[in-house]
């Protein structure tokens, strides 16, 4: 091989590196990322009314009305959500949250052998269905505090549902409240 041939190999090398260092420029210059001003990525939370915490839980329609149309069936399927904190069954364990047999009307904060949050322990009283739809509907906006991490139920019939399923994991169910007219 002579120098000529040697020569034109070094140059389409040559010439290849220098068209890939220009394009690599070009490049940079035209889809220059935009750097955020603060790392991370942004959570999109819904905005908390400036009333305060009564105003964000509170629920579109009477849960009196919503009771009377309300499916244990549909209550079951939908309470599976809350399985993975929650038990069922008469006796069952405490999870991540207290077992729910018998929640409606039982004092608040009171199952034995779990351990409440401050804010939850602060709250007396008992889970009437207007409590629980406010719990249900909003946690964090109606035990303002609370350790529950569950965004809560936005739909009105599918709170319903889970509440009248609730009331029946009892001994003895209590009656559904009648609706105000």
């Amino acid at each position: 091989m002579d120098s000529f041939e040697l020569n034109k190999i070094i140059g389409a090398i040559l010439g290849t590196c220098i068209l890939l260092l220009v394009t690599s420029f070009t490049a940079g210059a035209i889809f220059a990322p935009v750097m955020p001003a603060k790392p991370g990525f942004e959570i999109a939370v819904k905005e908390e009314a400036h009333g305060g915490a009564k105003e964000a839980a509170a629920p579109s329609e009477p849960i009196e009305k919503l009771l009377q149309t309300a499916s244990v069936e549909k209550g079951a399927a939908a309470a599976k959500k809350c399985a993975a904190c929650h038990t069922f069954e008469k006796g069952g364990p405490n999870r991540v949250g207290p077992n729910l047999f018998g929640i409606v009307e039982r004092a608040r904060a009171s199952e034995a052998g779990f351990n409440y949050s401050a804010a939850m322990k602060g709250k007396s009283g008992k889970w009437t269905y207007q409590e629980l739809n406010a719990f249900i509907a909003n946690p964090k906006a109606a035990v303002p505090g609370t350790a529950m991490g569950f965004a809560g139920i936005q739909k009105d019939s599918e709170r319903a549902d889970v509440i009248t399923y609730l009331r029946t994991l009892a001994e003895t169910p209590l009656p559904l409240p009648t609706a105000a007219k």
